[in-house]
Order: structure tokens, then C-alpha cells, then sequence
């Protein structure tokens, strides 16, 4: 518990918890400031799908499935950070000088990122929640939606799986900065992976949909407008039932701890 408490005093205090949150919530932000110009000022097809967008309770996908989509992105490249930060600033051997396990260490290590991501998604999801009611009242669009008593009840299942889902992947970057025992090289193979995953999927989709980031949006599709965080790649995620995809989720991240764990507990630490 004391190793936990630690890491999160210094997550909380890492410039990259602030500008991961910070970059979620601008680009949703000009998306949803994009939609409310179009619509208040255009006409046609265009203009009633963009006007779509910031109408709730419609508006609560939009915002669930940019958060969840590049949410994902982004938790890996934190993750990375985080754990290849661990060996290049040499925090880790200072720890294991002290006689802390290592195992202990990373996983409590991880576990203060799980909490960092629970907190960036519930800020994210709030102010996303504004914004649109922001763009909302610019097109001169009506807010009554917000209260949807079905969207509600909804809400807090998919914001779980999805933080589930985001938490795999922060799980993947953390695995990768590890076995490479570096920031920069972590986040690189980690964005590589990501968006590898994603071409190849292309070609391959019967095996791509069983990979780390596809059966994540999986676990979040549930088959409604927008997908709830199900959208980016409709074809992979649709393959896999959410609750099935999600176990693969548990298995995927379980896996990635298990990786890091075992090589961090067989590494030299020197320098």
C-alpha cells in the first residue's frame, strides 16, 4: 500500500498525466465546437448529421467513443512512459536498492496507472458532457436528451468496460516499456503496435480480432448508434461478443502484467 500511495503522489505531480487528459479533452472539444458551427451554419445532409452529434442523449457516444478509441492510443503510450521512465530515471533501482520486491513494485506501480486512468476518463467524460452542452446551445439545439433515463442507467456499465478496456492497453505500453527498459523505444513500439494492429487487420481479421486493441473496442460494442466507444475498426469489433471480447480482455491484460513481472524479476538493473 505504501508503494501504491507513492507512485500515485508521483503520477498525479507527471506533467504526462496532465497533457493526456489535456489532449482528450481539446480534440473532443474541437470536434464538438466543429459539429455546432456546422450545424448552426450549414444546411443539407451534412449540417443534420453534425447537428446528430452534439444532440443528446446521442451526444453521450460520441463523447464514449473518442474517449474510448483514442483513449486507448493514448493509455498505451502513458503506460509506456510511465514504466520505461522506471528504468531510465532509475527509480527502480533505487527501489530495489532499498530491498523492495520487484514484483511488488511494478505491479503496485501499475495499479496507481489504473487509478490515473479511472480519473482522466471521469474528467474527460465530464467536461466532454460540457462541451456539448456548450456546442449544443451555439447550434441552437436543445439539451433535454441529457436525462434520458435508458442512456443513464446505461452509462455507468459501459464507462467500467471501458475503463477496463483502456486499462488493457495502458497494461500493453507498460509490458513493452519494459522489455525494452526504455521510454522513448516503449512509446514508439507501443504507437507501431497500435497502429499495425489496425492495417493489418485488413488481411488478417480472423486473427487480428483475437489481438489486444480489437478485442477491446469489442468488449465496448454494444450494438447501439456510435457503439458506445465500439467504433474504429466496426469489422473487428463485431466479430467477438462484448462479454466474450472482454474476458480476452482480462486474459490480454493478466498476460501483460505476467510479462512484466517475470522479466523485471530476471533483469540486471545496472547503471
Amino acid at each position: 500500500m505504501r508503494i501504491f500511495a507513492s507512485g500515485l503522489r508521483k503520477l498525479i505531480r507527471r506533467p504526462a498525466s496532465l497533457v493526456s487528459v489535456g489532449l482528450l479533452v481539446g480534440l473532443l472539444g474541437l470536434i464538438l465546437i466543429a459539429a455546432a458551427t456546422v450545424g448552426q451554419n450549414g444546411a443539407g445532409r451534412g449540417a443534420q448529421n453534425a447537428r446528430a452529434l452534439i444532440t443528446f442523449p446521442g451526444a453521450y457516444d460520441l463523447i464514449l467513443s473518442f474517449m474510448f478509441g483514442l483513449g486507448g492510443l493514448v493509455a498505451v503510450i502513458y503506460g509506456a512512459a510511465v514504466a520505461g521512465s522506471e528504468w531510465s530515471w532509475g527509480t527502480l533501482k533505487t527501489a530495489v536498492a532499498r530491498g523492495e520486491s520487484r514484483t511488488r513494485y511494478m505491479l503496485a506501480t501499475f495499479g496507481a496507472i489504473m487509478v490515473m486512468v479511472a480519473v482522466g476518463l471521469a474528467v474527460t467524460l465530464a467536461l466532454g458532457i460540457g462541451l456539448a452542452v456548450v456546442a449544443a446551445g451555439i447550434a441552437g439545439i436543445s439539451t433535454s436528451g441529457i436525462s434520458d433515463a435508458d442512456t443513464l442507467q446505461r452509462l455507468p456499465a459501459m464507462a467500467a468496460r471501458g475503463w477496463f478496456a483502456v486499462v488493457e492497453q495502458a497494461g500493453l505500453g507498460f509490458a513493452i516499456a519494459t522489455l525494452a527498459r526504455s521510454q522513448l523505444a516503449g512509446i514508439g513500439a507501443g504507437i507501431a503496435f497500435y497502429f499495425g494492429e489496425g492495417f493489418a487487420s485488413i488481411f488478417f481479421p480472423d486473427i487480428i480480432k483475437y489481438m489486444p486493441f480489437a478485442v477491446a473496442r469489442a468488449s465496448i460494442d454494444t450494438g447501439t448508434q456510435g457503439g458506445f466507444g465500439g467504433g474504429g475498426n466496426g469489422a473487428v469489433s463485431q466479430a467477438l461478443e462484448p462479454d466474450t471480447a472482454l474476458l480476452l480482455v482480462a486474459i490480454w491484460l493478466v498476460g501483460s502484467l505476467i510479462v512484466t513481472v517475470l522479466f523485471t524479476e530476471r533483469a540486471e538493473i545496472t547503471g
